[in-house]
């Protein structure tokens, strides 16, 4: 299976527009935003957990990214309410859950070799970081010099201009933003190439997103198995 596959091409997915597709699990249903393989894959997607549902015990082995968007997931280390992010690098494993649901937006086979750093940032956690113009607050959840992974408060009716010089993916948490007079609600995904700078327009009640300053695929990226 190939989603959005191009990485040399802007790509944008209005995901909250997207129908569910089930997942081998019962009870956990996807959004594809960009995938490479099957069900093993090289991907990103909003997966939804419905109430008591749970994905099988696993071995991330090649790397797992994780920002909460509603409710709250679970495994057996502990809570994670909407907000919270974590990375499981490779080798790190874990059993999936949520109680009441919950939706997460999640990135798989993306690490890059000896990437071992293990993340997380309940919600509000990470670094504040002086905003750029047009945002009102900043912080930063992950940042190791290979990528950059922040949240941002950007404020109604600004136009917001962000430099990409290693690659940009962005993620509409609440609010909404036009980029080229495409309009992007809750769940919108943007990823543009190295050098195709961002210039948004934030809508009336401003917006909140989540943002990542990388390679759209690291040169050492773990491989997939064959």
């Amino acid at each position: 299976m190939r989603i959005n596959d191009d990485l040399t091409r802007p790509a944008l997915v209005h995901a909250g527009r997207l129908d569910w597709v089930p997942s081998p699990a019962k009870g956990v249903d996807r959004r594809m935003l960009y995938r490479v393989g099957d069900e093993v894959a090289r991907a990103t997607s909003i997966v939804r957990y419905a109430p008591d549902s749970a994905f099988p015990a696993h071995v991330h082995t090649g790397g797992e990214e994780i920002l909460v968007l509603e409710g709250t997931f679970q495994d057996e280390h502990g809570d994670y309410p909407a907000g919270s992010y974590f990375r499981n690098p490779p080798g790190t494993s874990h059993s999936p859950a949520a109680k009441d649901g919950c939706t997460i937006f999640v990135r798989l086979w993306q690490f890059r070799q000896g990437d071992a750093a293990q993340i997380v940032r309940q919600p509000g956690e990470g670094a504040p970081t002086p905003p750029r113009l047009g945002a009102k607050a900043a912080r930063v959840l992950f940042a190791d010099g290979a990528e950059r992974v922040v949240i941002e408060d950007w404020q109604p009716g600004a136009l917001v201009r962000v430099e990409n010089i290693r690659g940009l993916e962005l993620l509409v948490l609440s609010g909404s933003l036009s980029v080229d007079g495409d309009r992007m609600g809750p769940q919108g995904w943007l990823r543009l190439p190295a050098g195709h700078m961002l210039a948004a327009s934030v809508g009336p009640q401003g917006a909140q997103v989540w943002m990542k300053d990388a390679p759209l695929q690291h040169p050492d990226v773990l491989p997939l198995p064959q």
